[in-house]
């Protein structure tokens, strides 16, 4: 797919999460809207995925370590055909699968995930079990910076480098806010690249809401045989909604009814745009 198509496709997933989250009326929008371009280029573009064979042997593993901002996940796979796109509709309500955390019950989720630290520490041992196996999947992690705080991303980081897992790519949403404030106010991550140089890695900066410096990341990886990879990606929280961008309170809030108008207006006027660029080209 075309970053183009990508961009566009990305739009149509925050209409998706946006609907679901005000249908249930709880969801982590701001972490989801920050994270959607993330996943969009890695489930469209990037990643080696089945839809009618979730538990294929080859496949690229994906596990959110930052499982709160679920919704983009959920959309994704569903419009993926991991899971009918109907059941969306269950989204946070009582009896279903799709509740507030990635949940392995449901096709295309490898682990249950949400507290936080412990999606790097998981997706290692994918990786190095990966190597022992001699099979060529790779394992690719979405943590969030002020998930960064936790002890057992570090000891994961340290292991990955020391089983020099190349396969393994760690991502961090660096969109510099938490529901307490600003990452650097609540507990200060900066230089975050030089740290996790220092403990073996491969490191590339991006923006994290450009589509085609994601894809290229992604692609590129492994850049150093024998490292992994990280990539920072900077992004904006609530990207792709203009009140609800770089504003804390949005992290765990839920839009009402004229907010998801406003919302819906914006992002059918970005795919309005992208849709002319492609007859000019």
């Amino acid at each position: 797919m075309d970053t183009r198509a990508l961009k566009i496709k990305a739009a149509h997933i925050r209409m998706d999460l946006l609907t679901i989250i005000h249908r249930a009326k709880t969801g982590h929008t701001g972490g989801s809207l920050s994270n959607t371009d993330i996943l969009t280029a890695l489930y469209y573009d990037v990643m080696n995925v089945d839809a009618a064979n979730p538990k294929w042997e080859l496949r690229d593993r994906f596990i959110a370590s930052k499982g709160h901002s679920v919704e983009s996940l959920w959309c994704i796979l569903a419009d993926k055909g991991f899971f009918p796109k109907e059941e969306l509709k269950t989204y946070s309500q009582f009896g279903t699968r799709l509740i507030g955390h990635p949940n392995n019950k449901v096709p295309g989720v490898e682990m249950n995930t949400g507290a936080l630290g412990h999606g790097l520490p998981i997706s290692a041992g994918m990786a190095l079990a990966a190597k022992r196996d001699g099979l060529p999947y790779r394992v690719f992690c979405l943590m969030g910076d002020g998930e960064q705080a936790e002890g057992s991303n570090w000891e994961a980081a340290m292991a990955g480098a020391h089983y020099k897992l190349d396969n393994l790519i760690g991502i961090v949403d660096r969109n510099r806010l938490q529901i307490s404030g600003t990452t650097e106010e609540v507990m200060g991550l900066d230089p975050l690249d030089e740290k996790w140089r220092a403990f073996g890695w491969h490191v590339v900066s991006i923006d994290g809401n450009d589509m085609d410096a994601l894809v290229e990341a992604f692609h590129s990886a492994p850049v150093v045989i024998g490292k992994p990879t990280l990539v920072i990606a900077n992004t904006v929280k609530g990207k792709g909604v203009s009140f609800a961008e770089n504003v804390a309170a949005w992290h765990h809030h839920v839009p009402d009814d004229e907010q998801l108008k406003l919302a819906f207006s914006e992002l059918e006027a970005q795919i309005a745009e992208l849709s002319r660029e492609g007859q000019v080209i």
